[in-house]
């Protein structure tokens, strides 16, 4: 069963541990059974999301972790481009003003 977000909402998940002591009855979003809030279990939400938070078993989390399916914002991150840093950026713009006032001689 796939998340009630679907994966291609969420770039990213957050995810923690939980435990309830209200007598609650959730629907893990990645099997569909019954999950009792006062059993161990985690939240994930999409990009950090807590209106759209979820609670799902642990062994689903683990299990879509593995498979790839649940990547934290950390392992997202990783997969982006990383723009220039500070020092290129200052020998860039030191370029420019030398071509500059080269160029207005």
């Amino acid at each position: 069963m796939r998340l009630m977000t679907t994966q291609d909402d969420a770039r990213w998940w957050a995810i923690r541990g939980a435990q309830n002591m209200k007598p609650a009855t959730y629907t893990c979003p990645l099997c569909g059974k019954r999950l009792h809030a006062m059993s161990e279990h985690m939240l994930v939400a999409p990009e950090d999301d807590r209106a759209r938070r979820r609670h799902a078993h642990t062994a689903c989390v683990v299990a879509a972790r593995r498979a790839g399916r649940l990547p934290t914002y950390d392992e997202w991150r990783a997969t982006q481009p990383r723009g220039p840093g500070p020092l290129s950026r200052l020998l860039a713009a030191v370029t420019r003003r030398r071509a500059t006032r080269e160029s207005s001689r």
